[in-house]
Protein backbone atom coordinates (compact mmCIF):
# COMPACT_ATOMS: atom_id res chain seq x y z
CA UNK A 1 0.00 0.00 0.00
CA UNK A 2 2.85 2.44 0.90
CA UNK A 3 6.48 2.96 0.04
CA UNK A 4 9.26 4.95 1.63
CA UNK A 5 12.35 6.27 -0.18
CA UNK A 6 15.22 7.30 2.05
CA UNK A 7 17.46 10.00 0.56
CA UNK A 8 17.68 8.34 -2.84
CA UNK A 9 19.43 5.23 -1.53
CA UNK A 10 16.89 2.87 0.00
CA UNK A 11 13.37 2.10 -1.19
CA UNK A 12 11.11 0.22 1.20
CA UNK A 13 7.74 -1.15 0.16
CA UNK A 14 7.25 -3.61 2.99
CA UNK A 15 5.73 -1.49 5.74
CA UNK A 16 5.07 -3.34 8.97
CA UNK A 17 1.35 -3.21 9.78
CA UNK A 18 1.12 -2.53 13.52
CA UNK A 19 -2.67 -1.99 13.65
CA UNK A 20 -5.50 -2.22 11.14
CA UNK A 21 -4.93 1.43 10.14
CA UNK A 22 -1.24 1.96 11.04
CA UNK A 23 1.95 1.12 9.17
CA UNK A 24 5.61 1.61 10.11
CA UNK A 25 8.91 1.71 8.21
CA UNK A 26 12.23 1.34 10.06
CA UNK A 27 14.94 3.81 9.03
CA UNK A 28 18.39 2.46 9.83
CA UNK A 29 21.22 4.98 10.08
CA UNK A 30 18.73 7.87 10.18
CA UNK A 31 21.42 10.31 11.40
CA UNK A 32 22.79 10.37 7.84
CA UNK A 33 19.41 10.94 6.16
CA UNK A 34 18.22 14.41 5.12
CA UNK A 35 14.89 13.65 3.43
CA UNK A 36 12.37 10.83 3.14
CA UNK A 37 9.72 10.38 0.47
CA UNK A 38 6.54 8.58 1.43
CA UNK A 39 4.36 7.39 -1.44
CA UNK A 40 1.43 5.17 -2.28
CA UNK A 41 2.28 2.14 -4.39
CA UNK A 42 -0.83 2.52 -6.53
CA UNK A 43 -2.08 -0.98 -5.74
CA UNK A 44 -4.58 -0.08 -2.99
CA UNK A 45 -6.09 3.42 -2.72
CA UNK A 46 -7.24 4.95 0.54
CA UNK A 47 -10.93 4.36 1.30
CA UNK A 48 -13.18 7.27 0.29
CA UNK A 49 -12.73 10.26 2.60
CA UNK A 50 -9.50 8.89 4.08
CA UNK A 51 -5.79 9.74 3.82
CA UNK A 52 -2.55 8.95 5.60
CA UNK A 53 -0.94 11.10 8.31
CA UNK A 54 2.85 10.66 8.12
CA UNK A 55 4.82 10.66 11.37
CA UNK A 56 8.51 10.39 12.28
CA UNK A 57 9.94 8.93 15.49
CA UNK A 58 13.46 9.20 16.92
CA UNK A 59 14.80 6.44 19.12
CA UNK A 60 15.19 8.10 22.52
CA UNK A 61 16.07 5.78 25.44
CA UNK A 62 15.34 8.53 28.00
CA UNK A 63 11.87 9.50 26.83
CA UNK A 64 10.71 6.54 24.76
CA UNK A 65 9.28 7.07 21.33
CA UNK A 66 8.43 10.63 20.43
CA UNK A 67 6.38 10.91 17.24
CA UNK A 68 6.30 14.09 15.15
CA UNK A 69 3.70 14.79 12.46
CA UNK A 70 5.43 15.45 9.13
CA UNK A 71 2.38 15.87 6.88
CA UNK A 72 0.05 13.61 4.91
CA UNK A 73 -0.62 11.76 1.68
CA UNK A 74 -3.98 11.16 -0.03
CA UNK A 75 -5.33 9.56 -3.19
CA UNK A 76 -5.13 13.03 -4.79
CA UNK A 77 -1.62 13.70 -3.37
CA UNK A 78 -0.08 10.21 -3.40
CA UNK A 79 3.46 11.22 -2.42
CA UNK A 80 5.27 13.75 -0.27
CA UNK A 81 8.88 14.69 0.53
CA UNK A 82 9.79 15.46 4.13
CA UNK A 83 12.97 16.94 5.56
CA UNK A 84 13.96 15.03 8.69
CA UNK A 85 17.50 16.35 9.19
CA UNK A 86 16.28 19.43 11.07
CA UNK A 87 13.97 17.61 13.46
CA UNK A 88 14.85 17.48 17.14
CA UNK A 89 14.59 14.43 19.37
CA UNK A 90 12.26 14.85 22.31
CA UNK A 91 9.96 17.31 20.54
CA UNK A 92 6.61 15.82 19.67
CA UNK A 93 2.94 15.90 20.28
CA UNK A 94 -0.24 13.86 20.17
CA UNK A 95 -0.03 10.87 17.84
CA UNK A 96 -1.99 7.72 17.09
CA UNK A 97 0.83 5.21 17.60
CA UNK A 98 0.56 4.78 21.37
CA UNK A 99 3.52 3.17 23.13
CA UNK A 100 4.62 0.81 20.39
CA UNK A 101 7.78 -1.18 20.90
CA UNK A 102 10.65 0.85 19.49
CA UNK A 103 13.39 -0.81 17.46
CA UNK A 104 16.28 -1.92 19.69
CA UNK A 105 19.09 -0.43 17.58
CA UNK A 106 19.96 3.11 18.73
CA UNK A 107 20.42 4.40 15.17
CA UNK A 108 17.05 3.19 13.84
CA UNK A 109 14.19 5.67 13.57
CA UNK A 110 10.69 5.04 12.24
CA UNK A 111 8.28 6.60 9.75
CA UNK A 112 4.65 5.81 10.50
CA UNK A 113 1.54 6.19 8.35
CA UNK A 114 -1.80 6.40 10.14
CA UNK A 115 -4.96 6.09 8.01
CA UNK A 116 -7.29 8.89 9.14
CA UNK A 117 -10.29 10.89 7.92
CA UNK A 118 -9.42 13.72 5.50
CA UNK A 119 -11.20 16.32 7.65
CA UNK A 120 -9.11 15.21 10.64
CA UNK A 121 -5.90 15.46 8.56
CA UNK A 122 -6.80 19.02 7.54
CA UNK A 123 -6.96 20.10 11.20
CA UNK A 124 -3.52 18.78 12.16
CA UNK A 125 -0.38 20.93 12.14
CA UNK A 126 2.87 19.28 11.01
CA UNK A 127 6.21 20.29 12.53
CA UNK A 128 7.42 23.26 10.50
CA UNK A 129 11.01 22.05 10.12
CA UNK A 130 9.82 19.01 8.11
CA UNK A 131 8.44 21.14 5.30
CA UNK A 132 10.34 21.06 2.05
CA UNK A 133 10.63 24.21 -0.03
CA UNK A 134 7.43 24.93 -1.93
CA UNK A 135 9.38 26.84 -4.55
CA UNK A 136 9.22 24.88 -7.78
CA UNK A 137 12.37 23.70 -9.51
CA UNK A 138 11.98 26.21 -12.38
CA UNK A 139 11.94 29.14 -9.96
CA UNK A 140 14.95 27.72 -8.11
CA UNK A 141 16.78 27.21 -11.41
CA UNK A 142 15.99 30.76 -12.54
CA UNK A 143 17.25 32.28 -9.29
CA UNK A 144 20.46 30.23 -9.43
CA UNK A 145 20.94 31.20 -13.09
CA UNK A 146 20.52 34.89 -12.24
CA UNK A 147 23.01 34.64 -9.38
CA UNK A 148 25.46 32.78 -11.62
CA UNK A 149 25.21 35.39 -14.41
CA UNK A 150 25.72 38.24 -11.98
CA UNK A 151 28.65 36.54 -10.22
CA UNK A 152 30.26 35.60 -13.54
CA UNK A 153 29.99 39.08 -15.05
CA UNK A 154 31.14 40.68 -11.79
CA UNK A 155 34.32 38.63 -11.89
CA UNK A 156 35.36 40.63 -14.99
CA UNK A 157 34.62 44.02 -13.44
CA UNK A 158 37.19 46.74 -13.97
CA UNK A 159 37.28 50.31 -12.78
CA UNK A 160 37.52 52.98 -15.48
CA UNK A 161 41.16 53.58 -14.59
CA UNK A 162 41.94 49.87 -15.22
CA UNK A 163 40.25 49.78 -18.63
CA UNK A 164 42.34 49.78 -21.77
CA UNK A 165 40.52 51.29 -24.74
CA UNK A 166 39.65 48.62 -27.30
CA UNK A 167 37.40 49.70 -30.19
CA UNK A 168 36.29 46.11 -30.94
CA UNK A 169 35.13 45.40 -27.35
CA UNK A 170 31.79 46.56 -25.89
CA UNK A 171 31.53 47.24 -22.15
CA UNK A 172 28.38 47.01 -20.07
CA UNK A 173 28.27 48.83 -16.72
CA UNK A 174 27.97 46.40 -13.79
CA UNK A 175 25.19 48.60 -12.40
CA UNK A 176 23.00 47.78 -15.41
CA UNK A 177 23.48 44.01 -14.87
CA UNK A 178 22.63 44.45 -11.18
CA UNK A 179 19.53 46.49 -12.04
CA UNK A 180 18.39 43.80 -14.52
CA UNK A 181 19.03 41.08 -11.91
CA UNK A 182 16.99 42.88 -9.24
CA UNK A 183 14.11 43.59 -11.66
CA UNK A 184 14.02 39.99 -12.85
CA UNK A 185 13.98 38.67 -9.28
CA UNK A 186 11.17 41.05 -8.34
CA UNK A 187 9.11 39.93 -11.33
CA UNK A 188 9.73 36.24 -10.51
CA UNK A 189 8.42 36.79 -6.98
CA UNK A 190 5.33 38.60 -8.25
CA UNK A 191 4.55 36.06 -11.00
CA UNK A 192 6.87 33.10 -11.71
CA UNK A 193 5.22 32.69 -15.12
CA UNK A 194 5.64 36.30 -16.31
CA UNK A 195 8.13 35.21 -18.96
CA UNK A 196 5.42 33.18 -20.75
CA UNK A 197 3.49 36.31 -21.79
Amino acid sequence: MFGCLVAGRLVQTDAQQVASDKFVFNLPDYENVNHVVVFMLGTVPFPAGMGGAVYFSFPDPNVGQVWQLLGFITNEKPSAIFKISGLKAGEGGAHPFGMMAAPQAPSVAQVGVSVEALDQLAQQTPVSSAAVSTMDSFTQFTQKMLESLYNFTSSFALSQSQMTPNPSEMYIPASSILKWYENFQRRMVQNPNFWKT
